[in-house]
């Protein structure tokens, strides 16, 4: 999977190649960044943003949320609340999950939302 800035980047002109709306400078201006700070951020010549800014950012470009935060090496601050509730179960879940092919994890998914366990 690419990087945090070239993943925006691609998704960025993609939009803008049907919606002009999509400019560096008009999604920063959506989002309340500098143009020049976006644009640093696509070339990764900057820190990955703040969940904040990447919450804002995923809205304006419809993309999932954790999807750029994880691009970003970051985790949402709920997840992150939840994890240390039980540190170590969660930690031997993920590890376990891990391996596992998405069609196995979105089983698990499915069966824990819909309380089969």
């Amino acid at each position: 999977m690419a990087d945090l800035g070239t993943y925006l980047r691609q998704k960025r002109e993609t939009l803008r190649a049907d919606d002009p709306r999509y400019s560096v400078r008009q999604v920063a201006a959506r989002i309340g960044v500098q143009p020049s700070y976006l644009s640093k951020v696509e070339r990764g010549h900057e820190a990955p943003p703040s969940e904040a800014t990447l919450r804002r950012l995923a809205e304006d470009l419809d993309e999932n949320v954790d999807m750029l935060l994880a691009l970003g090496g970051k985790i949402s601050s709920d997840l992150a609340q939840i994890i240390r509730q039980r540190p170590a179960l969660f930690a031997e879940l993920i590890r376990d999950l891990r391996d596992l092919p998405d069609h196995a994890v979105l089983r698990i998914v499915r069966e824990v939302r819909d309380g089969n366990w």
